[in-house]
């Protein structure tokens, strides 16, 4: 028996040696076993199994192994608790429909669209929910309509603090496009609901199952985003920057339905640019955020990993966010906050890091003459910002401060970028912001 496993080790190393190369038929091979001492037939026909088996695990292992699919994010928003003031008006989300226009960064082929219930108390039942071009208005483009389906049903039950993500779908997609997501909801909680707050991109309520409605001219409408997450698409070449921070990166002072914020500015400048029109960006900023404690949304310190860290194909990141931590301070303790938030940052870098993502540091913008004005807060600004400079921790540094500043008032934002609360850009500040990103920084 120990002869014939030799033979059969060595028939099989010098059979896959020539297979590689060769096209000899697997008969061939077995052709040198014919002329062996006779042993019993069963023992013979074990032999000459053993020698097929082994041949075919050669052939296979030199097949490489399927390719994994590689998904990046084209579009995200960053989910929270929504507030009262914020909640979807009448007729409410239960049992209706509800249309929400989102604007991708990058363009593709096949699709998969992300919902969330992370914050919610009680289920939340998608009945159905489709996927089409946006024609303004609530107005969807018929040939495009694409149901979503979850495990091959076409609709799911999302449990309290859970996300789901709808199957696959093809559908052809172009970067900087308007797309649907139309949503026929089940039974859910009115008051309890995870939403974008800060969408500045009007919505559309209807009651009842009009979820494949071309339109929606009576429909309630109301400037947020509810339970919707992510789309994220095939691509081998696509990489991702995500941009962490407040309500300037959420886009407060851009125009509703404009999608000018500063991220958006920026992905038009990515594709337009050659070298980086592979470059998808994906807004995480909430309004009103803070790093190191929960104000508005969760502290970024705690929605890290689920906002940055487990996007697809995320290569990048740049932190914009302080300014409330700073403005929200006890003058007595600003100086502890602006520690407190070069030691979050630098963990930042850290855990981005270690996940193979290059972090950019922006640095916090003028407050001058706003609510947060303080001498106080603005030695802590500057201690903060003195630390982003020549730390040494950031891959890079955007010195936005130094973009958006009044050359005659440095510690204010110039006049035309100004909203006039001295705190958030205007649209033209949002352009200056993008512009003073240097595009080299998103090259491979």
């Amino acid at each position: 028996m120990a002869h014939t496993q030799g033979a059969i080790r060595g028939y099989f190393h010098v059979g896959c040696a020539f297979h590689k190369f060769l096209p000899i038929p697997h008969s061939f091979l077995l052709m040198p076993l014919m002329p062996m001492a006779t042993p019993p037939l069963f023992n013979r026909f074990a032999l000459t199994l053993s020698v097929v088996l082994l041949l075919m695990g050669c052939t296979t292992s030199s097949t490489p192994p399927p390719q994994e699919t590689r998904w990046v994010g084209t579009w995200t928003t960053s989910v929270q608790l929504t507030e009262p003031r914020n909640l979807p008006p009448a007729p409410g989300l239960a049992n209706n429909t509800l249309r929400q226009v989102v604007r991708v960064s990058q363009g593709g082929e096949r699709l998969q669209v992300r919902f969330s219930n992370m914050f919610g108390d009680a289920p939340v039942a998608l009945d159905a929910a489709h996927l089409a071009v946006s024609q303004g208005d609530g107005v969807i483009d018929p040939a495009t309509d694409q149901p979503l389906t979850f495990d091959g049903a076409s609709g799911v039950t999302i449990a309290p603090g859970e996300e789901v993500t709808a199957d696959p779908i093809d559908f052809a997609l172009s970067p900087r496009t308007d797309v649907a997501i139309t949503i026929k909801f089940g039974e859910m909680s009115a008051d309890i609901i995870t939403g974008h707050p800060g969408s500045r991109t009007t919505s559309y309520i209807v009651e009842g199952n009009a979820v494949t409605a071309p339109a929606m001219p009576d429909a309630a409408r109301t400037d947020h985003w509810y339970i919707i997450t992510g789309i994220d698409l095939v691509d081998d070449n696509a990489l991702a920057v995500v941009t962490i921070g407040d309500s300037i990166t959420d886009g407060r002072g851009s125009g509703t339905n404009q999608q000018n914020r500063w991220p958006d500015v920026l992905s038009e400048r990515l594709l337009a640019n050659e070298g980086t029109e592979h470059v998808a960006v994906l807004n995480a900023g909430i309004g009103g955020n803070c790093v190191l404690r929960p104000c508005l949304g969760p502290a970024a310190v705690d929605r890290f990993e689920r906002d940055v860290l487990n996007q697809n194909g995320v290569r990048w990141l740049i932190v914009l966010e302080g300014v409330n931590d700073i403005g929200g301070s006890h003058p007595d303790s600003s100086a502890v906050v602006a520690q407190r938030l070069i030691d979050a940052y630098a963990q930042m870098v850290e855990d981005a890091h270690a996940h193979d993502i290059l972090v950019y540091g922006a640095t916090i913008m003028p407050f001058g003459g706003s609510f947060y004005d303080s001498p106080e807060h603005e030695a802590a600004r500057e201690t903060v910002n003195t630390w982003i400079r020549t730390g040494g921790v950031f891959d890079a540094v955007i010195d936005l401060d130094a973009a958006t500043r009044d050359p005659e008032n440095p510690t204010m934002l110039l006049p035309a970028g100004d909203t006039g609360d001295h705190l958030h850009p205007n649209e033209t500040g949002h352009r200056m912001m993008a512009e003073a990103i240097d595009l080299t920084l998103f090259l491979r």
